[in-house]
């Protein structure tokens, strides 16, 4: 048993070495490490989404200081219709329909998964990264760090944004059928609706953050997205006409609105990134400025220039 105990111990301790810039320069692993560190990252980052899990799940029913429960936050678009439009079985009360036995317990518990899969979300993308990236050097662990932090912030924006405009959105679904038809959303279509919303969004807002990575590995450069920009904002409208679930007019247009700012964001953050690339190779002796996507006069400017000198 103490012979067991002492493999286990150095089979940790060469596990950390492999995973230490210091000891493993190059982040080489043979199969059988790569497979290790597999399961290292993946039981790191299910363990943050069961403890997510739990506390989103305990979230949906209690408070959390000033912050108001999960279930009062996703009802709110709902209450927020007019009563006229909602059915009320107790008046003054907003409630949605349980149509299973243990619907609310599902619910609970596929709200609590996703408000944990956000809330643990820094955690668990950092191990996937560091799986893949094993042997990253230091400045590019922190672009990592810098890159995971920025993923769940803009996704947290989507989400925010979504859930101010499903209000809008539903109070323009419900009110298609006018007096002859009153909402009576059943508790699992109207969760699962605007858990779509929010996911939808969140995802799109990481277009920004996608486009800056290729631009930065050299797949995107800046002149193919000046090249293609009608196209990809034309493509973004389409996406957020098939993505809005329900046809909804305001998120389609909310959706479209702030992927289009997002991608010229990125579209200049890559202008500058890709010229001062090209000014540091012409300064590296890598080519002259006319060869490169420059704000500097041409060639035969400058000759002419000379010459009337």
């Amino acid at each position: 048993m103490a012979r067991k105990s002492h493999r286990r111990d150095d089979g940790r301790r060469e596990a950390k070495k492999l995973r230490s810039r210091r000891h493993n320069p190059d982040g080489t692993m043979t199969l059988r490490d790569h497979l290790y560190e597999l399961r290292h990252r993946l039981g790191l980052a299910l363990l943050a989404l069961l403890a997510g899990c739990i506390l989103g799940f305990l979230w949906f029913q209690w408070r959390v200081g000033p912050i108001p429960s999960l279930g009062h936050l996703l009802t709110g678009p709902y209450c927020e219709l007019p009563a006229s439009v909602r059915f009320e079985p107790v008046p003054g009360k907003c409630q949605l329909l349980q149509t299973q036995p243990f619907e609310a317990f599902l619910i609970q518990f596929k709200v609590g998964l996703a408000a944990g899969a956000v809330l643990t979300s820094p955690f668990w993308l950092y191990q996937i990264w560091a799986f893949i990236t094993p042997g990253l050097y230091d400045n590019e662990r922190k672009f990592t760090r810098i890159f995971v932090v920025l993923a769940s912030f803009l996704f947290a924006c989507g989400a925010a944004l979504a859930y101010f405009v499903v209000p809008k959105g539903l109070s323009v679904l419900v009110s298609f059928g006018g007096d002859t038809f009153i909402a009576a959303l059943a508790a699992n279509d109207y969760i699962s609706f605007v858990l779509v919303m929010l996911l939808i969004f969140g995802v799109s807002f990481e277009l920004p953050l996608l486009i800056t990575m290729l631009n930065r590995i050299g797949v995107l450069p800046y002149r193919n997205l000046r090249k293609w920009r009608r196209g990809i904002i034309f493509m973004l409208f389409v996406f957020a006409a098939i993505a809005t679930p329900g046809t909804d007019p305001i998120g389609m247009l909310a959706l479209s609105g702030a992927m289009t700012i997002l991608f010229e964001l990125a579209v200049q953050i890559a202008r500058v990134h890709d010229r001062k690339k090209d000014r540091q190779a012409v300064e590296e002796g890598w080519g002259d400025p006319e060869d490169y996507d420059l704000d500097e006069p041409k060639k035969a400017d400058r000759v002419g220039t000379d010459d009337v000198t």
